[in-house]
């Protein structure tokens, strides 16, 4: 699985004009699901998610507090295109993302892990595979990226 994950001081997601979900202060994460990735790997990143480090404490030492520290959101948002291969022409490839039903399980299941490691209340989501429209406004910004299971491997280079 690959997120991105960014620091926010208010996000939201809206489908076909509806707002679905809303967050004040904290984190926005995109998620995707790779072919070979497992509940394990959804698990994992739903720990890295809740425990990285992306604020100052009180005292102004950088980089010291989670979004539980903090008592911010967290807003998933499911994005397959993260997985896209850019290599051959101008067009994106997304072989790379795992479809479907098998994608849907292995995303909602990190989004109840999430949940399952915070405060549901603070949790929201996205619905996955529609056509969203997310807005956010970024603090800081900070924004970086986490892989875990198959995404989260480099790639073997010969000579």
């Amino acid at each position: 699985m690959k997120a991105i994950l960014q620091r926010v001081l208010s996000a939201s997601v809206t489908v076909d004009q509806q707002l679905v979900s809303s967050i004040g202060k904290g984190i926005l994460v995109f998620a995707a699901v790779a072919p070979g990735d497992t509940e394990k790997d959804a698990e994992h990143l739903a720990s890295k998610v809740l425990k990285m480090r992306l604020w100052d404490d009180d005292k102004g030492d950088r980089w010291k507090q989670s979004v539980q520290d903090i008592n911010g959101d967290v807003l998933c948002v499911s994005q397959f295109t993260l997985l896209a291969s850019t290599k051959k022409g101008s067009k994106p490839d997304f072989h790379g993302a795992l479809g479907g039903e098998q994608a849907k399980e292995l995303y909602q299941l990190f989004v109840s892990k999430v949940r399952q490691g915070y405060t549901d209340g603070r949790v929201k989501d996205g619905i996955f595979q529609a056509m969203m429209e997310v807005a956010l406004v970024n603090d800081g910004p900070v924004t970086l990226e986490i892989a875990t299971g198959p995404s989260g491997q480099k790639p073997v280079t010969t000579s």
